[in-house]
């Protein structure tokens, strides 16, 4: 038999990500508080990218402490503008901000992918996608809220680009997966390499 394959996550972008890619797995959310190492990494000078990396290597710690004989992956993704790191938006009004302030810039989307087994990590990646946001007013913005409504809560960026954010951009730089949120090629070869997917 494979190797038993643990999505540590309750992402249903991930989850559908790794399906369609043909990955038998299950998902066991971690249960640690990421805002809380958030907050410690970014006090101690961490950037976004190491953010990332060490959340999803918390992740994947915590639920292959409960599964020591599977593979666990956890992933994280953070999202900067500069030397701003955002957050998921905690309402509309903070989703309203988190749009204004990107238009017309440019910001950086960091996933972090981490694979745990036996309490070791035995491999670790983080990718970027650079996205251009195009000048958005206020008012549109505020008609986009309406009409995606709580899922603009759902990401750091309170955008889905698979959705109707597509609209705000007018380039991107980087693989759709990681701007989704897991670097899957870097991800599905090393699973090659570990023989847990067929080669």
């Amino acid at each position: 038999m494979k190797q038993e394959l643990i999505l540590a996550s309750s992402s249903a972008s991930r989850q559908m990500l790794m399906r369609n890619a043909g990955l038998i797995f299950s998902a066991i959310p971690a249960d640690i508080d990421e805002r809380a190492l958030d907050e410690q990494l970014e006090k101690n000078g961490s950037g976004p990218e190491e953010v990332a990396l060490e959340l999803a290597k918390a992740k994947a710690l915590a639920v292959g402490r409960l599964h020591p004989e599977a593979l666990v992956l956890g992933c994280d993704q953070t999202m900067a503008l500069g030397a701003r790191v955002y957050h998921k938006p905690k309402n509309m009004a903070e989703a309203e901000a988190h749009l204004l302030s990107l238009s017309g810039k440019v910001h950086r989307l960091n996933s972090a992918a981490v694979l745990v087994r036996g309490g070791e990590v035995v491999w670790q990646t983080v990718s970027s996608a650079e996205l251009s946001v195009r000048n958005l007013s206020a008012e549109f913005v505020s008609r986009h809220l309406q009409r995606v409504g709580d899922r603009a809560l759902s990401s750091v960026g309170a955008y889905q680009l698979e959705g109707e954010g597509i609209q705000l951009f007018t380039s991107i730089e980087g693989d759709y997966f990681t701007i989704l949120g897991l670097p899957l090629l870097p991800l599905l070869s090393k699973l090659r390499d570990m023989d847990v997917i067929d080669g």
